[in-house]
């Protein structure tokens, strides 16, 4: 069924828009280092206060995630995203990313596809990882007590 189709590859689209976001947001602090100032002055809450990955969540204020809400809400309603409109089909109109040229918007959009469902794939890793060990670049090696090593040492698994 083509509505069904054109439904499941406008979310494929967002989650991999999202997942592109989010996998950014794991590596960016790490290269780049954390903002300078205070996410929250009132709490007396600086940016490099904030750990990385899903040891955040527990950090950052009530206030703040209401502000990521309201953001993620704005982006949602703020443009007309229903079936067969252009921005259902992630062309929201900035040609800077996209193109005029047809082929070449199929060609960008295609690869926005691909790439969105790689960042997919690599965020749940990096949440299994930062799960896992602490760190989304958790070192394996001194992870000893995964459960993943469990038969390490048995027959078998050399």
């Amino acid at each position: 069924d083509s509505v069904n189709f054109a439904r499941r590859r406008q979310t494929e689209i967002k989650h991999g828009r999202i997942a592109q976001l989010a996998a950014m947001g794991y590596i960016t602090p790490e290269i780049t280092g954390k903002l300078p100032g205070y996410l929250s002055p009132s709490a007396g809450l600086k940016f490099a206060d904030v750990p990385n990955g899903l040891a955040a969540i527990s950090k950052v204020p009530a206030a703040g995630w209401a502000q990521i809400l309201a953001y993620m809400a704005f982006c949602e309603v703020s443009q007309d995203q229903s079936a067969g409109s252009a921005a259902s089909k992630g062309d929201f109109g900035f040609k800077v990313l996209t193109s005029s040229d047809p082929l070449q918007k199929t060609k960008k959009l295609n690869a926005e596809l691909a790439n969105g469902r790689l960042a997919m794939m690599a965020i749940i890793g990096m949440f299994f990882q930062d799960g896992l060990t602490g760190s989304a670049w958790g070192e394996w090696a001194l992870y000893t007590t995964s459960p993943l090593r469990a038969f390490e040492n048995e027959l078998g698994i050399q």
